[in-house]
């Protein structure tokens, strides 16, 4: 097959695994505000979609981690080759839409380096991984993120939960402040999560032999990733949005700014190191933090269980699904068609299964569920207009 074809096929794909990452990780900033009242539905998904779009024109760093960090490219003679990275991507999205289907607020961010990885590993071999920046970049942030996230939630709660003991009025001011916070999350979002697929555009180009070894990436690839994410976060992800601001904990407006504010601050620390950790994990550590500083029987822990479950199984799984990818690629032609269309099929059939049960800005916060039973992560009424 034609190399331009195939890089182009996995810019493409690329760009799509983008599109869902926006909208798998909506919840992050705006789930809380939706629960609390503080933003209608379709207003706040319409400001972390423009605040993302403009939050991934100022940071590189983190692309510049997948692009010229994780995987050895030109080292050693290891040769990175685009249909690895499209087999990559095919895990990452296969795991995305599973985990969005079933309401999980797992990393969309995990699924990528665990879908990268899976595939190099396939078709260069273990070498082919830098194994102290995956630690130092990508491990220790994932491990580390969600608990100093979730210690800022709740002293932040506790201080929050102080005030508005001395004045009922506070409460509004709280709501309020959740619009500043939650935009700040959006803008954050941006400057992480839209880098991972401009890194995994750059290391195509790369390994193509369009760009040269040790570069960015070009303005062209930052505006398309960024317009991908922006489009997919205004899609909504209402199904973790439901997950992460009802079914942790019930969250008030002091809450709400107290697990948003501390979600931003290790977001915006992260990007400027070039961290690239999972927002995901850090917006759901600052969630049961501020959910401990009310109370530690406020906290939902069957559903948090589930949620820290999916956290440690996203990287192998995504891993698992592109390793399999990359085989099947390796056949040539025929196998990336092969894997095209197993692609095509599983997404497709997962969209229509969540029709059988919609989730959307009309019902995102309604309580149809019992929080902490087995179907805590699903609407509980099949056929839900």
């Amino acid at each position: 097959m034609d190399i331009t074809l195939v890089v182009a096929l996995v810019i493409a794909l690329a760009l799509f695994f983008d599109f869902t990452n926006g909208f798998h990780d909506t919840a992050n900033a705006m789930a809380t505000p939706i629960a609390t009242g503080a933003l209608k539905p379709k207003v706040a998904v319409a400001i972390a979609a423009v605040l993302n779009l403009v939050g991934a024109f100022l940071s590189t760093e983190v692309a510049k981690t997948i692009s010229g960090g994780l995987i050895r490219e030109g080292e050693q003679g290891i040769q990175i080759t685009p249909v690895m990275i499209f087999a990559g991507l095919i895990g990452a999205i296969v795991w995305n839409m599973v985990t969005w289907f079933l309401g999980l607020p797992s990393s969309s961010s995990h699924a990528l380096f665990g879908g990268l990885i899976g595939a190099t590993i396939v078709g260069a071999g273990f070498g082919a991984i830098d194994g102290a920046v995956l630690l130092s970049k990508i491990v220790l942030p994932a491990f580390l993120a969600p608990v100093i996230a979730g210690v800022v939630a709740f002293t932040a709660t506790k201080i929050a939960l102080v005030l508005t003991r001395k004045s009922d009025t506070s409460q509004g001011g709280f709501r309020y402040g959740q619009i500043f916070t939650s935009s700040l999350v959006s803008l954050a979002h941006g400057t992480n999560d839209a880098q991972k697929t401009m890194g995994v555009i750059t290391l195509t180009l790369v390994a193509a032999g369009f760009q040269s070894s040790g570069t960015g990436p070009e303005f062209w690839v930052i505006v398309v990733c960024a317009l991908a994410i922006a489009l997919g976060t205004y899609m909504g992800g209402w199904r973790i949005i439901r997950t992460l601001g009802t079914r942790i904990t019930d969250v008030s407006p002091p809450q709400g700014f107290a697990a948003e504010a501390s979600t931003t601050a290790t977001i915006l620390a992260s990007s400027h190191l070039g961290f690239a950790l999972s927002t995901t994990q850090v917006a759901s550590g600052s969630v049961i933090g501020a959910g401990l500083g009310k109370d530690r029987r406020a906290v939902r822990w069957r559903v948090a269980g589930r949620i820290a479950i999916a956290w440690l199984i996203t990287l192998p799984a995504a891993g698992l699904v592109a390793a399999l990818a990359e085989l099947i690629a390796r056949i040539g032609p025929v196998g990336i068609a092969i894997d095209a269309a197993i692609g095509v099929a599983v997404i497709v059939t997962i969209f229509v299964r969540s029709r059988r049960s919609v989730v959307a800005h009309h019902n995102v916060t309604d309580s149809d569920a019992v929080p902490d039973d087995a179907s805590a992560l699903e609407p509980k009424k099949a056929g839900t207009p």
